[in-house]
């Protein structure tokens, strides 16, 4: 065994209670080790297992063997049966993999640089045997998730780890039968007031969870009582590289539009839908888009079949809501739509229908020549005409602006 190995073994016990010390002081939910003595000979027992062995395989470039990852394995099932979370492994992770980095430094500055060869030994080994490590890790980790918590926790904390970039993922989809694609629409639900989750309405979700094969997530909630639905929905294929993201109909999921009105009639009040694609990599970005989005879109009822908003659909208003001045100028027209007889709902049917007077009077239930009366209203109280280039860019801003409850 040559020097550096040698090093290594030396400080196998320093370094290990090291790393004790290091979970207890950083990692929170590691705090229970100051209160419970046999965890903490038992951590400290892992670590000790760890370093020894990396020291026995490195030299030779040996590869842990079956029975290695089964004991590596059984401390991901240990730490999973504790309550740990998935931040929590995911710090223990890091802060090993930090230590042991260093360790292996420390060990090559006491040889005074020397040990070059010895050095690339032991990176050699250290990278896939590590990921090795991290792999059996995950998946002790992921069995008990799989007996310990229900199906929709399950698929709620998939939908997170995708979100968060987390390796765990691969594993977490297997166990709920879901395969992760190449991009995905991030599909945010916006909820003026979110609904108690109860039995009934897990057991819904875990029904559509299933029947549209999408991990679904709540996220948090606000201050006034608002929150928000997360699904991620596979997007078949890539995109090409001269397109642009969000912004064309082909790169948004066939089923999405139906999806949605699945979820928007389980949650069973108002709400506005936005959308944004990006691939596994770029999912955190595309929640923030679609999360923007969500906020500009208009609010609708269950009944009226709520649809997903892209950026195409509400740039306008996003850059508006950004500018407070216009936002002012378009509230002020809004204002002086207020003593007509139901004109912001008559415009929203009138856009939404593509300004084809005879299916927006049946949208609306009127005849046309009441349509065009109000269409007249509107250009009498605002000076600006509907139909054209004109009205289309503000009224229909005002218009978004006023269903997404921006000025409430």
């Amino acid at each position: 065994m040559g020097s550096l190995f040698a090093e290594l073994a030396r400080q196998v016990s320093t370094n290990a209670r090291r790393e004790v010390e290091t979970y207890t002081r950083e990692i929170p939910e590691f705090g229970f080790l100051d209160k419970d003595p046999r965890a903490r000979v038992e951590t400290l027992e892992h670590s000790m297992w760890l370093r020894h062995r990396t020291v026995e395989l490195s030299p030779h470039n040996g590869e842990l063997s079956d029975d290695d990852l089964g004991y590596i394995a059984s401390m991901g099932e240990l730490r999973a049966g504790a309550g740990m979370s998935l931040d929590g492994r995911q710090q223990v992770l890091r802060v090993h993999t930090a230590l042991m980095l260093r360790e292996i430094n420390e060990a090559t500055e006491a040889q005074r640089g020397g040990g070059v060869d010895e050095l690339m030994r032991m990176m050699t080994w250290f990278a896939p045997q590590g990921d090795r490590g991290i792999g059996a890790y995950r998946q002790g980790f992921v069995r008990v998730l799989r007996r310990r918590i229900p199906y929709v926790e399950q698929v709620a904390l998939l939908a997170r780890s995708l979100l968060d970039g987390d390796p765990i993922s691969a594993e977490l989809a297997s166990a709920v039968d879901l395969e992760l694609p190449d991009y995905c629409a991030v599909t945010v639900f916006r909820l003026p007031d979110r609904p108690t989750v109860d039995r009934f309405l897990e057991n819904e979700i875990e029904t559509l969870v299933k029947s549209h094969q999408v991990p679904v997530v709540w996220g948090p909630e606000h201050g006034d009582g608002s929150g928000e639905l997360i699904a991620l929905v596979p997007l078949a294929g890539t995109a090409a590289p001269h397109l642009v993201p969000d912004l064309l109909p082909e790169l948004i999921p066939a089923h999405l539009p139906e999806l949605v009105r699945d979820f928007a009639l389980a949650l069973g009040r108002p709400c506005a839908v936005g959308t944004a694609t990006a691939p596994l990599s770029g999912l955190a970005d595309a929640l923030d888009r679609a999360r923007r989005i969500s906020r500009a879109a208009p609010l609708r009822p269950p009944s009226a079949r709520p649809r997903p908003h892209t950026l195409a659909d509400v740039f306008v208003e996003l850059a508006v809501a950004d500018v407070p001045f216009v936002d002012e100028w378009l509230r002020t027209v809004a204002r002086n739509l207020d003593s007509g007889p139901d004109l912001v709902a008559t415009l929203d049917a009138y856009y939404r229908h593509d300004m084809h007077r005879g299916v927006t009077a049946t949208a609306l239930n009127v005849h046309t020549r009441t349509l065009d009366y109000r269409l007249r209203r509107v250009r009498e109280l605002t000076g600006l005409d509907p139909g054209s280039t004109r009205g289309v860019r503000t009224l229909g801003a005002v218009v978004a602006r006023h269903l997404s409850g921006a000025w409430r």
